[in-house]
């Protein structure tokens, strides 16, 4: 019985899965109401909203004092200023964008593409994760090999506590990154796991798809056409 059946059934239920009736990658069912108490509860929603703060203040510090002349403080190294504000500002777009993603993401119904984000997400977030290592590493070096009295150098310390603060939200980008990292992950985990469960769930009592053999009394759906035959009446000669 459940061999029969179980292909007709599979195919089914994953059928119904790719279309997205149900919840899944840590989301509710499409079309559930957007409750925004509950969605600025949520964990990667927090992060991602600190990580935007964050980047505006790196390439804001970088921007507004960073620069003396058409000089970067750190060191002078020009590239040092540009990496900063390159990935703050980049950083800052793709927070914006998820944010929206996020408060929408109730409303997609395909799990396919529900999928689809978490893995952009989860890509994104780890790239990040490991550019801001690299940016904070960088700034720190460049700043550390700032010499007094360089023409770089802004007179009277200016600039001096922005490339500082700008130094410092790097690293604590990198704490917030690891974060969305770490629940696009288990966003992720969850997601295929509520998938392979829903589509691997046949059902124990499903009939089978094929009907008893004709004249079969015995009530058993595989009861072979020879088998359990009554007895054959006595033969009767005719009459002439």
């Amino acid at each position: 019985m459940f061999v029969t059946s179980f292909p007709r059934d599979f195919c089914i239920r994953k059928m119904s899965t790719a279309q997205g009736s149900g919840g899944a990658y840590g989301a509710g069912k499409a079309g559930t109401p957007f409750d925004p108490l509950e969605f600025i509860k949520k964990p990667q929603v927090i992060l991602r909203a600190v990580s935007l703060i964050w980047s505006i203040i790196v390439f804001g510090c970088i921007i507004a004092e960073g620069w003396h002349g058409d000089m970067c403080q750190m060191h002078g190294d020009n590239n040092a200023c540009g990496y900063g504000t390159g990935i703050g500002i980049i950083a800052f777009l793709i927070c914006l964008i998820f944010l929206v993603i996020d408060a929408m993401f109730e409303n997609i119904s395909s799990v396919q593409h529900r999928k689809y984000v978490v893995i952009g997400d989860l890509g994104l977030s780890a790239l990040w994760t490991f550019l801001w290592f690299v940016g904070f590493c960088y700034m720190t070096d460049a700043w550390r090999r700032s010499e007094e009295g360089a023409p770089y150098l802004a007179p009277n310390g200016y600039g001096k506590d922005h490339v500082q603060a700008a130094i410092a939200f790097s690293f604590f980008s990198i704490i917030t990154w690891g974060g969305l990292t770490f629940f696009a992950v288990r966003r992720y985990r969850e997601g295929v796991t509520e998938t392979f469960q829903e589509g691997y769930n046949p059902e124990q009592n499903a009939s089978s798809p094929y009907s008893s053999f004709p004249g079969s009394d015995t009530g058993d759906p595989y009861q072979a056409p020879f088998g359990g035959q009554k007895e054959a009446p006595e033969y009767q000669p005719p009459t002439y």
